[in-house]
């Protein structure tokens, strides 16, 4: 008997009235929650210049914004047994077992309104490396003769906080950091570079080395920046506020709770 409801129940019976529930407690996602207190605010100011404004005013001509990360840890897994190719509907078979043969870090920086991306391939990342696809980008047009280059980054070590953006501003005086709020990452349109990357290049990873590896990754930057065109985002502040009113009306309730406690 459990707990005089029923004298027996099935597992299955169990598990199928657990399905139906509307409020599931014992089951949980993990998320990543705004924590900053200007998280909106921060937020909107990278949406603007996906939109050409800034400061509430249109971008000029001469403005440029890029947006630029590191993708780090890239292995080169060597696979132990050549595979077989990919037949009519049926799927490229791929050995399990490889070898390691090192890792890269792809440091990127994409032009957001002119579709040209900016890579660099290196063995070890930090400040100085996170700088080297912006020179690059700085040195080439349409950014070098450009009044303004606003460059959006996330909070990584390596061009954090108010330290890399003083930085950048010496190092570039046409150049303006803006970061994306803590835990906004994805607010960065870089990393829809490396999704592609990921797709298109580095899966299934099988590279025999670090130099077939940094050649595969460069040579779908040629390739993009022939036949890409800019992203068309839509992800608006409009959009930025339903989503924060949708958090804050989850975390209402147990605000309460815990003040009722």
């Amino acid at each position: 008997m459990i707990r005089g409801v029923v004298m027996t129940i099935s597992a299955a019976t169990v598990r199928r009235r657990l399905r139906s529930d509307a409020i599931k407690p014992w089951m949980h996602r993990s998320r990543l929650f705004p924590r900053d207190p200007l998280f909106a605010e921060k937020a909107a100011r990278v949406l603007d210049l996906y939109f050409r404004l800034s400061e509430g005013r249109p971008l000029g001509p001469d403005d440029c914004v890029i947006s630029a990360d590191e993708k780090t840890g890239i292995q080169a897994g060597h696979r132990k047994i050549i595979g077989v190719a990919p037949l009519p509907g049926e799927p490229r078979l791929v050995e399990f077992e490889y070898e390691r043969k090192g890792a890269l870090a792809c440091l990127s920086a994409g032009d957001v309104h002119r579709a040209k991306l900016f890579r660099v391939c290196e063995k070890t990342t930090g400040i100085e490396s996170c700088h080297k696809p912006v020179d690059v980008a700085m040195q080439q047009e349409p950014c070098r003769p450009a009044r303004r280059v606003f460059r959006t980054a996330d909070n990584g070590s390596s061009h954090q906080g108010q330290p890399s953006t003083r930085r950048l501003s010496e190092r570039r005086p046409n150049a303006i950091q803006i970061h994306t709020p803590v835990h906004a990452g994805r607010l960065n349109q870089v990393e829809l570079l490396f999704s592609a990357l990921q797709r298109k290049v580095l899966t299934p990873n099988d590279f025999p080395d670090l130099e077939t590896l940094e050649t595969a990754m460069l040579r779908f930057q040629a390739l993009y920046n022939q036949i890409a065109k800019p992203f068309k985002w839509k992800y608006t502040k409009d959009d930025l506020k339903k989503t924060l009113s949708k958090i804050h009306a989850r975390e209402a309730p147990t605000d309460c709770r815990r003040l009722a406690a």
